[in-house]
């Protein structure tokens, strides 16, 4: 009997150390997090920049040694990871705001802020067929567009604002230049139509030809411009800077960039099969939110803190990318994030 009370102090004893050990690894500076971040494809470049200098001001400032999972896809996707597929995120950030309160709110999350803006740009570099003649008269652009041998691309609008924003570029240039330039360019390339009153982008996308190239986010078709098997693309004026491509600009009526022109983009709007929503055309802005089932909630908190502060905005800047300042919040927005917004009512 004395033996067993000797061996079950024992026992007692080690297991008062061993918590001493797991709380002392978690008070001492030592704790380490690894953050989910689901993000638009757009965002790759300043996230990777965020992201390294947050992991250095945790680790001095929070005792945190802090490290990134991050998955880059077309917003629509990010976004159905945690809806429809049940995936578990820190982070989700957007280059589509409305995709936020349309599909995640109230069941996945109750805020969001929008924090960036960027416009449409078509890119090219000096190997694209016609580019000299591009360069120079950049507003032929969709009769360059639809020349014989001429390629261009854009992304799956079922996963991907920025396809779908493309596809509503090419119906607001319709109205612009009083031309059927969506019916030229679009229709009779691929199964997305128009059927007198809005876009229609089915579920199933289909090229009809090999002059149009869909992936799936807007970063996918960087690489194959880059290598000159693809002339143009539609993609944002951020990505095309980021990587050093040669672009036009748009004219504002068409760009998605001007706030004063958000009633002449509205005219347009897109019927997403993947979500079965309809989408209006509007300027673009971004959005973030941290899921209600964030795994490292407070730790995501002090990111999105971090990201909505003047180190994002200094980090964007440096990535050619246009930060809302002070960037909006809405809903039941995390006291730790409040002095950083601007709220508004939902």
């Amino acid at each position: 009997m004395r033996w067993k009370g000797i061996a079950l102090m024992a026992l007692l004893v080690l297991s008062v150390i061993s918590a001493g050990c797991i709380n002392g690894s978690e008070n001492s500076g030592g704790k380490e997090a690894t953050l989910v971040v689901f993000h638009a494809g757009s965002l790759s470049i300043p996230f990777k920049q965020l992201e390294d200098e947050f992991a250095k001001y945790a680790e001095e400032n929070l005792g945190y040694r802090v490290t990134f999972q991050d998955e880059a896809s077309g917003s629509v996707k990010a976004v159905r990871k945690v809806t429809d597929l049940g995936k578990k995120a820190d982070i989700v950030a957007v280059a589509d705001y409305t995709l936020i309160p349309q599909l995640m709110v109230p069941n996945f999350t109750d805020f969001y802020v929008l924090f960036a803006t960027n416009e449409i740009v078509i890119a090219f570099t000096e190997k694209s067929k016609y580019a000299e003649e591009m360069k120079a008269h950049p507003e032929r652009w969709y009769e360059i567009l639809a020349r014989p041998g001429v390629t261009f691309g854009f992304s799956d609008p079922n996963q991907d604002p920025c396809g779908y924003r493309s596809v509503m570029v090419m119906k607001l240039a319709d109205y612009y230049y009083g031309k059927p330039i969506f019916e030229t360019l679009v229709e009779r390339n691929t199964n997305i139509y128009f059927n007198g009153s809005l876009i229609v982008a089915p579920k199933e996308i289909q090229v009809k030809s090999n002059k149009v190239v869909i992936r799936p986010k807007e970063t996918d078709l960087t690489a194959l411009v880059e290598s000159g098997s693809l002339d143009y693309f539609f993609i944002y004026k951020s990505v095309a800077e980021q990587h050093n491509l040669t672009y036009i600009t748009l004219p504002d009526e068409i760009n998605l960039k001007d706030f004063k022109m958000a009633d002449y983009y509205g005219k347009v709007s897109i019927y997403i099969g993947s979500t079965g929503k309809m989408i209006k055309a509007k300027p673009i802005v971004y959005g973030v939110t941290v899921p209600k089932n964030a795994p490292n909630r407070e730790l995501a908190i002090e990111f999105l803190r971090y990201l909505l502060g003047e180190n994002g905005r200094r980090v964007f800047q440096e990535n050619y990318q246009d930060f809302i300042w002070p960037p909006i919040a809405f809903g039941n927005v995390p006291e730790e994030v409040k002095d950083e917004v601007k709220l508004e009512e939902s």
